[in-house]
C-alpha cells in the first residue's frame, strides 16, 4: 500500500505551492518539494490544469506521451482516497479529507439522513440535487473555495455538462466560470482568457475523460491510449499557442487507475451474513468501501470479514485511520468521523467489493481507483513556462 503524503509531495503540497506563490491566504500546509512557491511569483498568469484518472504509473509505461514527460517535474501522491470526490476537492479547498470532510463517491450523511452521490449531489438511488431541495450548497459543505484564498482574478473552465453543477458552484467563490464541450474548446477558452486579460490571473481547468475512458475501456486499451496521445499532442500545441504570455503551465491529476474485472469482484449479495451485519448500504468506492455496523454485530462482522474476505481485503477500524493520519494532518472536520463509517475495507491486488440498491443501474468497471496501489495513488508532476 501506498500512503498519502501530506509533507511535501502530494497533492495538498501543489496547491499550498500553488496559493501561497500567488500571495493567497495559506492552508497550513508544507510547500511542494518539486515545486517552490518562489517559481510561481516569478511569472504573471498561473494555469493548473486537472487530467482525470492521468496515473503516474500509466504515463511511464505509455509510448504516447512524449510532451507530459519531457515536462515532467516528479511525482505526487494524491490523497486518501484515491477518488475524484476526495481529491478534487482538495484541488478546489487546498486542503486534504481531514479537514474538507469529503471520503468518496458515496457518502453517509447524517445532517440529510441519506447516502449520496456526492458530486452530481443526489441520492444514491436518484432524486434530486441538493440545490433543488432548498439547500444552500456553499453553507451545505461549509468550504473555502482556493479561489477566495487568492487575490488575483481567478477562473474555472470546466466541462459543460458539469459546469453548473451543485458541486461546482459550491467551490467556485470569486472565480469566474467558462465552460466548453470539446478539448479544442478547452484550450481554446484557456488561451482566450489568458491574452484577453493583461492582468495577473489564476486558471484553473479540469479535464475528465481520460479518466471516463478508463473506467469503461481499462488503462491497456487502445481507445485510452489514442486519447493520452491526443492529449499530449494537443498540450504541445497548446503551449505553442500561448507563447510570450509569462504563463506558468502545471499539469496534474487527481489519481490514477488500475485495471479490475468481474472475477476480481466481491459481490455483497453473495456474502448475506456480512451484509445482515450493516445498517447502511457500503459507502466510499469499490476499491475502499466503509461500513456502517449495526449494534450488537461488531464481533460477528469482523469474525466473518477474517474467515472469508481476508484473501480479497484487509480491515481496518475507521478511526485508527483518521487517528493515524490517512485522511490528513490536523484537526478533523467535525463530521469527518461520521462520513467514513466504523470499518475501512481496502481492496487489496486489483480487488473491489460492490453492492447494488434495489433498482439501481448495474455497471461494470474495468479501470477503477479509491485504493492504494502505486497505480491508484501517484500522479504525474508537469510544469512547463512560456
Amino acid at each position: 500500500m501506498q500512503l498519502p503524503d501530506y509533507e511535501g509531495a502530494g497533492i495538498v503540497n501543489l496547491l499550498s505551492s500553488i496559493i501561497t506563490g500567488l500571495d493567497g491566504e495559506p492552508t497550513g500546509y508544507a510547500p511542494c518539494n518539486d515545486l517552490p512557491s518562489a517559481e510561481l511569483s516569478d511569472h504573471r498568469n498561473v494555469v493548473l490544469i486537472v487530467l482525470d484518472g492521468l496515473g503516474y504509473e500509466f504515463l511511464m509505461r505509455q509510448d504516447h506521451g512524449r510532451f507530459f514527460r519531457q515536462h515532467l517535474r516528479g511525482r505526487l501522491t494524491t490523497v486518501f482516497p484515491s477518488t475524484t470526490a476526495s481529491a478534487v476537492t482538495s484541488f478546489l479547498t487546498g486542503l486534504a479529507p481531514q479537514q474538507h470532510g469529503l471520503t468518496g463517491w458515496h457518502m453517509y450523511f447524517k445532517e440529510l439522513g441519506a447516502v449520496l452521490s456526492v458530486l452530481p449531489g443526489v441520492p444514491r438511488l436518484g432524486g434530486l440535487p441538493l440545490g433543488k431541495c432548498s439547500i444552500d450548497v456553499k453553507t451545505f459543505f461549509g468550504h473555502v473555495p482556493i479561489f477566495d484564498r487568492i487575490p488575483l482574478p481567478s477562473y474555472i473552465v470546466s466541462p459543460s455538462r458539469i459546469a453548473h453543477s451543485d458541486f461546482n458552484l459550491a467551490h467556485q467563490g470569486r472565480a469566474e466560470l467558462r465552460d466548453f464541450d470539446t478539448l479544442e474548446e478547452f484550450l481554446g477558452v484557456i488561451a482566450g482568457t489568458l491574452r484577453k486579460n493583461p492582468h495577473r490571473k489564476f486558471i484553473y481547468g479540469y479535464w475528465p475523460e481520460l479518466d471516463h475512458i478508463g473506467h469503461e475501456s481499462g488503462s491497456a486499451s487502445a481507445e485510452i491510449e489514442q486519447h493520452l496521445a491526443e492529449l499530449d499532442g494537443a498540450f504541445e500545441a497548446f503551449l505553442g499557442n500561448i507563447a510570450g504570455t509569462d504563463t506558468l503551465l502545471i499539469i496534474a491529476a487527481d489519481h490514477g487507475q488500475i485495471d479490475s474485472d468481474a472475477t476480481r469482484t466481491v459481490e455483497l449479495e453473495d456474502h448475506p451474513e456480512l451484509n445482515e451485519c450493516l445498517i447502511l448500504p457500503l459507502c466510499g468506492e469499490r476499491r475502499v468501501a466503509y461500513c456502517y455496523v449495526k449494534p450488537g454485530e461488531t464481533q460477528r462482522f469482523e469474525r466473518y470479514v477474517q474467515d472469508n474476505l481476508t484473501s480479497f481485503l484487509e480491515m481496518h477500524r475507521s478511526w485508527d485511520l483518521l487517528a493515524s493520519g490517512w485522511f490528513g494532518p490536523g484537526e478533523p472536520h467535525p463530521r469527518l468521523a461520521e462520513r467514513i463509517g466504523d470499518y475501512t475495507l481496502i481492496m487489496k491486488e486489483n480487488y473491489v467489493i460492490k453492492d447494488w440498491l434495489p433498482g439501481e443501474r448495474q455497471y461494470r468497471q474495468i479501470g477503477v481507483h479509491g485504493g492504494m496501489s502505486p497505480e491508484e495513488m501517484f500522479v504525474p508532476l508537469i510544469v512547463a513556462a512560456v
